[in-house]
């Protein structure tokens, strides 16, 4: 059985992933807005990510019997200026979401719940890359974002980006 706490843990984090996705399609208005569609693409599947965890963690809760509450989606508060912005941004949030995520495994580890701790592996294990991939994308920013020619290329690099719906099993 799901201990409360960990129930509202598991709650909240479904309304944050649904920010998470809010402020990623802030982040892909951004670059469209400054003609780089292809890291407007890259943020576009973030978002789509982001909105498929909120999905996993919805199931998981309706697989258990546990009410799902939705509450409002508070307005990015990003500010975003210059390109580095919004990915300097994203790696801040994906911390943010990786504590989030361990904060809920340790409440898990606390009740003996192993379910819930099993359903998070892939979790702690997908945060390992979201905040990698958000480092990558920072260091390439740095080396070529400064270059017309460069950035045009890390552009065309952002926009070969397809989704893959996650294929975590519940």
């Amino acid at each position: 059985m799901i201990k409360e706490n960990v129930a509202q843990l598991l709650n909240d984090q479904i309304n944050k992933e649904l920010y998470s996705a809010y402020l990623y399609l802030e982040f892909s208005n951004f670059y469209n807005d400054q003609g780089l569609n292809g890291f407007a693409n890259w943020y576009m599947i973030q978002a789509q990510e982001e909105r498929d965890h909120a999905m996993l963690f919805m199931q998981y809760m309706q697989n258990n019997d546990l009410k799902v509450t939705l509450d409002a989606i508070a307005k990015p508060d990003a500010e975003l200026k210059t390109n580095m912005d919004p990915l300097s941004a994203g790696l801040k949030h994906e911390k943010y979401v990786t504590e989030l995520i361990h904060t809920i495994y340790d409440a898990a580890y606390e009740n003996k719940d192993f379910r819930t701790m099993q359903f998070l592996d892939w979790f702690v294990k997908e945060q390992g890359e979201e905040e990698t991939n958000a480092n990558d994308m920072i260091k390439k920013m740095e080396l070529f974002g400064n270059d017309p020619k460069s950035l045009y290329l890390l552009d065309q690099e952002m926009a070969a980006r397809t989704y893959s719906a996650p294929s975590l099993t519940l």
